[in-house]
């Protein structure tokens, strides 16, 4: 399998709803590094698993929309605890919407899987992983 990965970053705002967060059930703001891994079996006629650049405008583009805001007042997050590993998931159908609609080229079409990974910090972070 072949793998190529972009990576951005994004700050948000955000508080969860449930006694196991403890003081998280405050609001508070996160930073996030987020990996975007494109995987295939067989490169495209290019030679490429997926265009970089348009993998990494995709990528800026989608979490551009969430940075710097409070997840708490976004109509499709209502009634979800935004953690780690349900923004890698919201982040996925983002990327797999940009797939099927064609913005990382028609040779993306042939992805057999996307992995998007948050970095909550150095030593903490969360995945998902899919067919796009």
């Amino acid at each position: 399998m072949y793998s190529l990965n972009v990576r951005d970053h994004f700050m948000i705002a955000h508080s969860f709803a449930g006694e196991v967060f403890g003081p998280a059930q405050n609001l508070h703001g996160a930073t996030y590094v987020v990996d975007a891994t494109f995987r295939r079996r067989e490169l495209d006629a290019d030679g490429l698993v997926v265009d970089i650049g348009r993998a990494g405008e995709v990528l800026r583009g989608i979490l551009g929309e969430l940075n710097y805001q409070n997840l708490d007042d976004r109509p499709e997050f209502e009634g979800h605890n935004t953690t780690t590993e349900f923004l890698a998931r919201a982040i996925h159908a983002r990327i797999s919407d940009a797939i099927h609609d064609g913005r990382l080229g028609d040779s993306a079409r042939g992805l057999d899987a996307v992995c998007v990974t948050l970095h909550e910090s150095h030593v903490a972070w969360a995945s998902y992983e899919a067919a796009p």
